[in-house]
This record gives structure tokens, C-alpha cells and sequence, in this order.
């Protein structure tokens, strides 16, 4: 039976205190920092959901998202190469709604169960803003979640499913507008939100005849805290032995990935024969009902949402959120290193920038990065083999701090890394504390937005302090 194998999440480092937006506030919410996109958030939960897992059984990818960097390219693409994946792989980007994320793994579950893929990987991603002084800018966050669909070692099996779709312009955001933007909240939450899921998930249970109390967690997710804990009265769940946590105090609403982030809170703590019911919204809704499978905990080495929210740094700074989200400026935009993007030596050097391949001497074992003909250990000429170094952690050698860089970076940290079992290489360093910097501290690899010119990201790999 086709269903979940593994999952992985992201939540970004950095929290805005909702103090920091009005006086009075509580709370906090997750944000990118300012080298950060549903891309590299995308690559991040991607690479946690993997962790374990043969890369080469891959035979799809799908992304969801609403805030993707392009109009017009696929980001499942960059996600899958960024990933280390194969190239013959089927490719989708989902979006324009809610439900993206849950459309994309539902097709994934056809796709597994049709025999045209053994295995895919589902990616949401989310960074919606709302305006400044809106309920939306205090619940919206920044995350992402992946989930790998196969058929064999499944944690989660999908047991039903109810889809209703429902046009009404309640919540929208068109292709030039910033901000999300919504019509009156007693019409939005009642009309669209509760009338929509309530009929959503009595559907589902009417069609895999189950009852609520069937139900171990209620995964429901919810545009505030306030309807959340209404939608899982009226749904007929009791909130405090089944309902979810919805984390929106901590993290915020994250959008398309917000649905699949909360599921796999959920699976986190599951117990083998548990039923899952995950409702999501948007121009409709979806109600999954799902069961853990035997080895429902036994996903080793995942952050996921636990481990991810248990490590951050606060922003009280509001001026520091605007810079990041290039809403306040102090200056203009330094022209990136290098000058202009160019798209012919980005192909020319794929391997070096997405999936962050170095070369492994088959004379002397040395590894080096950036890959050269001659092995400066032996001196052996193109006798090589690529290695993966993305996933690999490893040590600050050496370090430098620049000030004379953008503000909103700066001091710019440049690390000289060496990687565990061999290689090192001089990367730019994120999510740090310049005085906590030190010889020796322990590393890992991010996949970031390095700079934008001429119409194109351009993305490659930064050193952060590792995430315990």
C-alpha cells in the first residue's frame, strides 16, 4: 500500500517577536533570513526527509508553493538537483492555493500506486507576507516540510480521503501583489473556513466510516489560534486529547507547507496503529485520514518540526525583519561578486553549485574543492571520483569578518571549513552570531540565495553552526 516512508521539515532559524510589531504582543514567528526563499527552504526539508535514504530511488519530485522566486521556471528542478537526485526523474511545481501541498501529494499517491514511480518526494514551501498592521503579518510564518512516498517501509498509510472545492474570494493574493490580502473576517472564517472543512471532514468520515473518537490527533490546520480551537470543537474533536498543536504562537502559519508541517508533528509523536486526520483549506478543502504505520518513530536522524523549533535566535528588531524582507533600505544593492549571473558557466558548473559535488583522488584518497585535474595532495591527473559534500559537517579551520558589505549582512563571515573525513573549502557563513564564531566550531551546509541580478537567483551552499 502506497503511502508515507519518511519526512523531514524546515523552520528557520530566526523568530520575530511579535512584541517587535505592536507593543502587547505575544509570541513569536518563524522568518527567513534575508538569503533565504521557499527554494532553500524547499532544499532544506528536502535533505532532512532524506537523511537515510537511497537518493538514487528517487523517481519524482513535486513542490508546492505560492511564493516561488520564478513565475516561469520549475523549482522542483532546482530542488532535485540541489538534492543530489537522478536527472530522469519526473518533475512538478504545485501552486496557487493552500491545498498545493496536500494536490502534490496526492498525485504523488497516484503516481506510487499507478506504477509510474517507485518513489517521490513532495516538497512545500512557503514565505507569504501580510501587510504591515494586519492580523496577517502577526500569524503568517516562513517553513517548509517534505514527505517521501513508496510503497515499501511506509510510516503513514493514507486509509481515505475527501476533497470539496468551493470558489469564493475570501483569501487571495494576485500575481503583482506583495501581501496577502482578504475580504471580512466573520465572512472569511465562517462562509469559507469552517462551513468548508466542517463539510470536508464529514464527508471523509461518512465515506471510511470512522467516527472522531477513531481519531488519535486532529491535524487541522487554521489561520489563527482562535479559529483553531473552534474548528476542533465544531469538527466534534476534543482539543486538548486530540487536537494538534498548531504552533502558531511559535512558528506562524506557513502557507502551503503549513498542512504537511503539522502532519509530520504529528507522526513525530505517533504510535504505531494510531489514526491521523489532517484537514487543510483553501478554495476548498481536504480531509486525509491516515494511520502510523509499525515503524512510525523509528525515521532516524530527522529534525523535523521538534528538533527544528527547539533551536532559534530572536529578532526584536522590526527594522531588521523590514531589511531582510528588502522593505527598508539604507543603501543601495552592492553589485554581487562576480558581476552578472551567467546562465551558460551555471550549467557548466551544476555539479559544483547545486548538489555541491568536490573530487575524491583515486590515488591518494584527497578530497578537494573546487574539483581540478591534478590532485595537489599526489599530483595524479584526472584520476577522480565526485563526492557529495552538501550533507557532510565538518570544522571552521580559519575565519574573517568583512564590514564593508551590505547592511543588513553585515559583518560578512567568510569560513575556511574542513569537512569531516577529508576536503576543505572557503564558504560564506549564515544564521551566526559573529562573537560566538571560533576555531574548531562544528558546521554544516545550507543551500542559500547567494545574490539576484539581471532576473536571476543565484543560489550555492553557506556554512551555518550546526542545529542541534
Amino acid at each position: 500500500m502506497a503511502g508515507i516512508t519518511s519526512y523531514g521539515a524546515y523552520v528557520p532559524l530566526w523568530r520575530l517577536s511579535r512584541e517587535a510589531i505592536m507593543k502587547g504582543l505575544r509570541g513569536e514567528k518563524a522568518i527567513r533570513n534575508f538569503d533565504e526563499d521557499s527554494t532553500t527552504m524547499g532544499v532544506a526539508a528536502a535533505i532532512d526527509c532524506l537523511k537515510g535514504q537511497d537518493r538514487e530511488a528517487v523517481e519524482g519530485l513535486f513542490f508546492a508553493s505560492t511564493t516561488s522566486p520564478y513565475r516561469e521556471k520549475q523549482i522542483s528542478a532546482t530542488i532535485a538537483a540541489a538534492a543530489d537526485l537522478r536527472q530522469d526523474i519526473v518533475t512538478a511545481d504545485f501552486g496557487n492555493s493552500m491545498r498545493a501541498g496536500t494536490a502534490a501529494l496526492r498525485a504523488a499517491l497516484d503516481a506510487v500506486r499507478a506504477g509510474s514511480a517507485k518513489k517521490v518526494l513532495v516538497v512545500a514551501s512557503d514565505c507569504r507576507m501580510g501587510a504591515p498592521g494586519t492580523d496577517f503579518e502577526q500569524y503568517l510564518g516562513d517553513g517548509a516540510a517534505a514527505l517521501l512516498v513508496g510503497e515499501s517501509g511506509v510510516v503513514a498509510s493514507v486509509d481515505g480521503w475527501y476533497s470539496i472545492s468551493n470558489e469564493l474570494n475570501d483569501i487571495w493574493r494576485r500575481d503583482d501583489d506583495a501581501y496577502v490580502r482578504a475580504w471580512e473576517d466573520r465572512f472569511v472564517n465562517s462562509v469559507g473556513y469552517l462551513d468548508t472543512v466542517g463539510k470536508a471532514v464529514a464527508g471523509l468520515l461518512e465515506k471510511s466510516g470512522l467516527k472522531q473518537a477513531d481519531f488519535a490527533k486532529a491535524v487541522i490546520a487554521a489561520p489563527s489560534p482562535r479559529i483553531h480551537g473552534e474548528a476542533v470543537r465544531k469538527l466534534g474533536f476534543d482539543p486538548k486529547a486530540q487536537g494538534q498543536e498548531h504552533f502558531i504562537d511559535v512558528m506562524g502559519n506557513t502557507g502551503t507547507a503549513y498542512p504537511l508541517m503539522l502532519l509530520v508533528a504529528a507522526m513525530e509523536t505517533a504510535k504505531p496503529g494510531d489514526r491521523l486526520l489532517l484537514s487543510c483549506y483553501g478554495n476548498g478543502s481536504d480531509a486525509i485520514a491516515l494511520r502510523a504505520g509499525p515503524v512510525s518513530n523509528g525515521v532516524e536522524g530527522r529534525r523535523g518540526i521538534a528538533k527544528h523549533l527547539s533551536t532559534k535566535r530572536i529578532v526584536d528588531d522590526y527594522r531588521v525583519y523590514l531589511q531582510w524582507r528588502e522593505l527598508l533600505t539604507f543603501e543601495s544593492a552592492p553589485t554581487p561578486p562576480g558581476g552578472h549571473i551567467s546562465s551558460s558557466a551555471q550549467w557548466r558548473d551544476r555539479s559544483q553549485i547545486f548538489p555541491l559535488h568536490g573530487l575524491k583522488c583515486l590515488g591518494c584518497g584527497g578530497i578537494h574543492f573546487p574539483p581540478q585535474r591534478v590532485c595537489p595532495k599526489c599530483r595524479a591527473r584526472d584520476r577522480f571520483e565526485e563526492v557529495r559534500l552538501s550533507d557532510k559537517k565538518g570544522t571552521i579551520y580559519t575565519f574573517s569578518a568583512d564590514n564593508l558589505c551590505s547592511r543588513r549582512e553585515a559583518p560578512r563571515v567568510t569560513a575556511i571549513i574542513d569537512f569531516d573525513g577529508g576536503g576543505r573549502m572557503a564558504t560564506l557563513m549564515t544564521d551566526r552570531v559573529l562573537e560566538e564564531i571560533q576555531v574548531g566550531m562544528p558546521v554544516e551546509m545550507s543551500f542559500r540565495r547567494i545574490a539576484s541580478q539581471d532576473g536571476v537567483h543565484n543560489y550555492f551552499w553557506k556554512s551555518i553552526p550546526v542545529r542541534k
